[in-house]
């Protein structure tokens, strides 16, 4: 089983099923999922976010967030040093180096709907996966 790693953006497209979706639940099929650990903060900020802007959807937000105990990702510990030097480099912020980071460790694909984390991620000769 091949190992991926999915960033904070395409898990949540999954769990609140935008257009993309389909796509990447397509590449995640049957992979081994890897993350750092900051995935679920992402994710749950991104949540309160919501829940925030639009307090009528609490329930449906909340059922959503509830989603990802479903999805198997192993979460992986990222070099911060690395990710800092990384994120320098590349322009990107330091969360978002941390999956490029772990995904030139593990030389495993890259799967986000993040542009520029895909931009940075293609220029290293990483393999990407975007929805179109």
């Amino acid at each position: 089983m091949a190992g991926k790693v999915a960033d904070a953006s395409a898990i949540l497209s999954i769990i609140f099923k935008e257009p993309e979706r389909a796509e990447i639940a397509r590449r995640l099929e049957g992979a081994r999922l890897v993350a750092p650990a900051l995935l679920w903060f992402e994710i749950a900020n991104s949540c309160v976010a919501k829940m925030r802007r639009h307090p009528e959807m609490r329930a449906g937000i909340f059922d959503a967030f509830l989603l990802q105990t479903e999805l198997a990702v192993e979460t992986a510990h990222v070099d911060h040093t690395a990710t800092l030097l990384l994120a320098e480099r590349t322009g990107l912020t330091g969360y978002d180096a941390s999956y490029l980071w772990l995904a030139q460790e593990l030389d495993a694909e890259l799967v986000s709907l993040d542009r520029p984390l895909l931009r940075a991620a293609a220029a290293l000769g990483l393999r990407v996966t975007s929805a179109p």
